[in-house]
């Protein structure tokens, strides 16, 4: 039987800032028989890779991997000079900083991301050097990267709200007919500014509507660019949907958002050269109608007849 290896970090979050937090935890090896070999080895392993799909509108095929990724950290380090491990349950404890005070750091430690198109990732891998006749081990685990504490804000996030209004006249998209005569006003509030450790908080209140409402839905969007070559590609996508209501709901009556974010989907809002990740929110009302019930699985960033939508820009921030 093959020897088998794992890495466990001593923290269960796998959360670091890299300046002044080490990362610490054991390589474990478990094995029948003792192993030979030649040093083991950890290396961090962090950097932006983006790609730019062919089944986007507008884009050809031939763009398809022509971004090259953009290395934030390579960094290796002996735990173990050479020597034998022995047959069991072998732990070998390490502890290793993510960045030194003075290292050159040309690059910036962005935050763990996993996007559509962009993902910001950081790897630690353990190998164990066993010469030519035998396989190394070598094992892999991803641990996630938040700014550093001297790199976040101090004052707290504006409580401040942006009010909105959702009208058949603030729609530039075709309505149902009856929703063009009959009309229908929905108001509230939500910040735009947001720190990613608290919930987007607000209020919604269906004014009047001659058609009944079928959902009132909140869908936080991220847009990701990418500069290939001369060009700036751009691709929004649906990052999750919260509901705040399900049914027609009584009018003048006021309707709480609250929306938790998810952690490695979202990140501080990022505006790089080679790259951008902004982030949107979008309120949707959807009117019971025939047309709605037979399309129950529509996108909902596409206009439809049956549904009004409130588009407002997000600025993610992480805060202290």
């Amino acid at each position: 039987m093959s020897p088998a290896m794992e890495i466990k970090l001593s923290r269960a979050s796998r959360v670091y800032r890299p300046s002044v937090e080490p990362l610490e935890g054991k390589i474990i090896v478990k094995s029948t028989s003792s192993v030979s070999h030649y040093g083991i080895r950890l290396t961090v392993n962090g950097s932006v890779s983006m790609k730019v799909r062919g089944g986007s509108a507008g884009i050809i095929e031939s763009l398809v991997g022509a971004v090259k990724p953009i290395t934030i950290v390579s960094k290796s380090i002996e735990v173990k000079p050479s020597g034998k491990i022995a047959s069991g349950t072998t732990e070998i404890p390490f502890s290793m900083m993510i960045r030194q005070s003075g290292d050159d750091n040309h690059e910036r430690f962005y935050e763990t991301f996993h996007g559509a198109n962009i993902s910001i990732q950081y790897l630690l891998t353990a190998d164990v050097m066993r010469g030519y006749l035998h396989k190394p081990l070598s094992t892999t685990m991803e641990f996630i990267v938040e700014s550093d504490k001297a790199e976040l804000l101090e004052r707290p996030v504006s409580p401040e709200m942006v009010i909105f209004y959702i009208t058949q006249d603030t729609q530039k998209h075709p309505l149902l007919p009856e929703l063009k005569a009959g009309g229908f006003r929905v108001t509230g509030r939500i910040p735009t500014l947001c720190s990613l450790s608290d919930p987007i908080s607000g209020e919604l209140v269906v004014e009047t509507s001659v058609v009944p409402i079928q959902s009132i839905d909140v869908h936080l969007l991220r847009i990701e660019s990418i500069l290939s070559g001369e060009r700036i590609v751009t691709e929004t996508s649906l990052v999750q949907s919260t509901q705040i209501a399900d049914g027609d709901v009584c009018r003048n009556m006021t309707l709480p958002i609250y929306v938790i974010l998810p952690r490695l989907l979202t990140c501080p809002t990022s505006l790089a050269g080679p790259f951008s990740i902004e982030f949107k929110a979008s309120i949707v009302i959807t009117f019971e109608s025939q047309l709605s019930k037979t399309h129950p699985k529509s996108d909902p960033r596409t206009p439809r007849l049956w549904m009004a939508m409130e588009t407002l820009p997000l600025e993610l921030i992480r805060t202290r």
